[in-house]
């Protein structure tokens, strides 16, 4: 089965969930069977130490917004009745991005991202993200994501 990421942006280049970032995570997410959430696991390496053995908050900032917005974009196929990447793209930025770090989120344990809609689905959706190691809930994401035109983006960047 393939992720979000492969299917809506396979040639993404972003260090958290492009998957053509070889030096990057590659963050794959994909829909829980529950049709409400979107679900990915990540698994920090050694480097992404912020205090001695704990996950740098930072990463965790950063699973978080990237897990968040495919989150966002899977439901504007969803509310459009499109199928997951197809034409014309749908795209979305991070509008606002907040993390509540819970409880300290250990190293050299598999982490769990479970992400749903919170409200209605349009020009700005609130997506809500749990972290998850093991059974011990450690961050929330509470974040914005505007959708966005993608040849406005490209025509931002020189493109």
């Amino acid at each position: 089965m393939k992720s979000l990421q492969e299917l809506i942006e396979p040639n993404g280049v972003c260090f958290g969930c492009g998957q053509k970032n070889l030096e990057g995570l590659q963050l794959k997410s994909f829909t829980d069977p529950d049709g409400v959430h979107v679900v990915a696991h990540v698994s920090p390496s050694p480097k992404f130490c912020g205090w001695p053995g704990l996950v740098y908050g930072g990463f965790l900032a950063m699973v978080i917004d990237c897990h968040s917005n495919y989150t966002a974009m899977w439901a504007h196929y969803l509310a459009e009745g499109r199928d997951i990447g197809s034409l014309p793209k749908i795209r979305c930025v991070t509008g606002s991005l907040g993390v509540k770090y819970i409880k300290p989120t250990p190293l050299g344990e598999l982490l769990k991202l479970k992400a749903r809609i919170e409200g209605d689905v349009g020009r700005k959706t609130r997506v809500v993200c749990e972290v998850y190691a093991g059974e011990v809930l450690t961050a929330l994401g509470d974040s914005v994501f505007v959708r966005a035109d993608p040849a406005l983006l490209a025509e931002a960047v020189g493109r």
